[in-house]
């Protein structure tokens, strides 16, 4: 039996994502963003995001899988949905719901360095620093560091369920 306990409340979550919104138009002012959503999990936050940011944004997205139905990353990375538009020359911000080992960041900022984006920013919704294999992966913008617990909601998922959840909670399995 699945059990999950709030962590992060909807008002945070909110109020977070609107101070990164400003951060991010401030950063960017006089600039258009390639705001990358790396989906599912980023979907939610990408477009809370997306809503708060003032200068021009063109959104676009990625899918890349590591986790199946497992509450532990593969460590494979693999690219399930490429990008519609190309993004040389672009100001590319990556939209992710947390940086956890860093693997699937990683392979997905070195594949758009290569197709010539102008720079790279990484945007997290989640930080979980504990679990960090790849060390060169640092968000630029980040909404909470949270603990070493699996964490579901805004987006992110246990085995697709518990995306639609407005909060942050952490999940826990519990004997029937």
């Amino acid at each position: 039996m699945e059990e999950i306990s709030i962590l992060i409340s909807e008002e945070k979550v909110s109020e977070r994502i609107r101070q990164l919104g400003e951060e991010i138009s401030s950063d960017y002012q006089g600039k258009e963003i390639r705001l990358v959503c790396i989906l599912k999990g980023g979907a939610p936050f990408a477009c809370e995001l997306a809503k708060r940011i003032s200068v021009p944004v063109v959104m676009d997205y990625m899918q890349a899988a590591s986790y199946g139905g497992s509450t532990v990353s593969s460590g494979d990375v693999k690219l399930v949905k490429d990008l519609d538009m190309p993004i040389e020359g672009q100001h590319v911000l990556i939209a992710e719901d947390i940086i956890d080992t860093g693997n699937t960041l990683a392979a997905l900022t070195e594949l758009l360095q290569q197709r010539g984006a102008a720079d790279i920013k990484i945007c997290a919704l989640l930080d979980k620093p504990a679990r960090r294999t790849q060390k060169k992966i640092e968000a630029d913008y980040c909404g909470f560091s949270v603990p070493d617990s699996f964490v579901v909601g805004m987006g992110l998922d246990y085995d697709q369920r518990y995306r639609n959840l407005p909060y942050i909670g952490i999940l826990s399995f519990k004997e029937a």
